[in-house]
């Protein structure tokens, strides 16, 4: 928490702030802003694998895969994602859960999203910071795992057909 507030409205700030003064934390040039972004998902990579393994174990009963690719750049800019497959979901032809970092070539700064789910601010800089964006990795994740659904239908979740806790009686 930052002077009472969540830690996700405090993100959202340090957003508004990067806007209204063209930086993205004390970074102004894009140089500097990747490498703060590379610093980020170094902080977010075990709170993404936290939630997706939550998931997994939760959701999937084990029988997911994470897998994450570290930060890479193409000509869209940098990214770095973090997934969850299983086999249902492979079976269905439907794209695993994803959270996705990343920083567009023509973004003034980077932004979390997820398969289905669009962008959020990635305002990182400290480990407590990282630690805060949990509630939302864990919304994009459900959200994700929803979306997925609608594209295909509930039986890509193990545990609403295989006895879990919002199974079959």
């Amino acid at each position: 928490m930052t002077d009472g507030r969540p830690e996700s409205l405090a993100a959202l700030l340090r957003h508004f702030a990067d806007l209204r003064d063209g930086t993205h934390g004390d970074a102004g040039p894009r140089a500097d802003k990747e490498r703060l972004f590379t610093a980020a998902v170094g902080l977010l990579d075990p709170y993404a694998r936290q939630v997706l393994h939550e998931m997994n174990a939760h959701l999937l009963l084990d029988t997911g895969e994470v897998t994450a690719t570290g930060v890479r750049r193409d000509g869209d800019g940098v990214d770095a994602v973090w997934t969850l497959s299983w086999p249902e979901q492979r079976a269905a032809g439907v794209d695993p859960i994803t959270v996705r970092a990343w920083f567009g070539a023509g973004f003034h700064h980077p932004h979390l999203r997820g398969a289905t789910v669009g962008d959020w601010p990635l305002n990182v800089f400290t480990p407590d910071q990282a630690a805060g964006e949990v509630p939302t990795l864990r919304a994009i994740v459900a959200a994700d795992l929803h979306n997925l659904v609608f594209q295909r239908d509930y039986r890509i979740v193990p545990a609403t057909t295989n006895g879990g806790p919002a199974g079959p009686a």
